[in-house]
């Protein structure tokens, strides 16, 4: 079998994380702009274009998360690079199907379960980090919860405190802040989610005996966010039209609370080092806005079969990463 360390095989590993990157651009892109460009504050091509600077500004303000992800899921020491190859592969292609068919996935939970799917199948279970993956796990299911809790809330603060304005008022008000909780959410996307393929690639590196330590070099930082912000660009329209205007009917300051909720959770959670799913966490904040005017107002069909995509993703990806893993090791001999 060609040599883990070879040059060669780090390119195609790199290559194949950065494809990832992408795939996550292109569905992420709705977590940033869907709900600006339902409420018809910014036209699509506008929002795209903000989304895709603002999440390559947020991917090169840190390397918390980063750290996280190639530490934390499995031991990078006991894996190879055709373990993170197979891994990366995995969610790669499970966020491009997704995208085909206009669901907003997480790439969190792909990227994680597809390593971790592949890292069994080369070293067995033990090749896990428990206290990292209880970690990031803990992030994965309290960000939606805090998500949804705190839109809801920030909705009624705004009913409350606004109840005596005409809604013309209203509307010219929070048309123009919701530029900027558009371009915040944009930029909290690309600090979370762009740094996970940073980390990958460290891990390949490491693996690869190019770096001594699991320091994110700087032009893996740099790549990284200039192909999530290329991603964006190229975004999921079917995903932004799922998000932005299936869940609920919106306007500008409803748009204002979910994507100002979103992005305070993902903004704190980067800071942490804490990876989480910027698509759990705006969907879930879309929802408890959406609460607060009544139950019906939410479409919970969608949200129902969102939710599906998202329990999927785990045993597919993991599934997915196992075989992969396998099929690049017999490709590699």
């Amino acid at each position: 079998m060609i040599e883990s360390s070879s040059l060669t095989f780090l390119i195609i590993v790199i290559i194949i994380a950065l494809a990832f990157e992408f795939a996550n651009g292109f569905n992420d892109a709705a977590n940033a702009i869907a709900t600006v460009v339902s409420t018809r504050v910014m036209s699509p091509l506008s929002a795209v274009i903000m989304a895709a600077v603002f999440n390559f500004v947020g991917a090169i303000t840190g390397t918390a998360v980063a750290k996280a992800v190639a530490k934390g899921v499995v031991d990078p020491d006991g894996i190879t690079q055709v373990v993170v190859a197979g891994g990366v592969a995995a969610a790669a292609l499970w966020v491009f199907v997704a995208s085909r068919f206009g669901m907003p996935v997480s790439g969190s939970h792909s990227l994680i379960a597809g390593v971790a799917g592949s890292g069994v199948a080369h070293s067995g279970i033990d090749v896990l980090q428990g206290a990292g993956l209880t970690r990031i796990l803990e992030g994965l299911v309290l960000s939606p919860i805090l998500g949804f809790l705190l839109a809801y809330l920030v909705m009624l603060i705004i009913y409350w405190s606004l109840r005596r304005m005409s809604p013309a008022k209203i509307t010219l008000i929070f048309s123009k802040a919701q530029m900027f909780t558009a371009g915040w959410m944009a930029f909290s996307h690309g600090s979370n989610d762009a740094q996970k393929t940073m980390g990958i690639i460290t891990l390949a590196l490491f693996t690869n005996g190019s770096i001594d330590v699991l320091d994110v070099p700087l032009w893996v930082i740099i790549v990284s966010g200039l192909v999530m912000g290329a991603g964006t660009y190229f975004g999921g329209f079917k995903v932004i039209r799922t998000l932005g205007v299936r869940i609920v009917t919106m306007r500008p300051i409803h748009g204002f609370a979910a994507e100002g909720a979103a992005a305070g959770v993902i903004t704190m959670a980067s800071r942490l080092g804490i990876p989480i799913s910027t698509t759990h966490t705006i969907t879930s904040s879309i929802l408890g806005m959406g609460s607060t005017r009544r139950l019906s107002a939410v479409r919970w069909g969608v949200a129902r079969s969102i939710v599906y995509a998202w329990i999927l993703t785990f045993p597919i990806c993991a599934l997915l990463g196992a075989a992969l893993y396998h099929l690049i090791n017999l490709v590699a001999i």
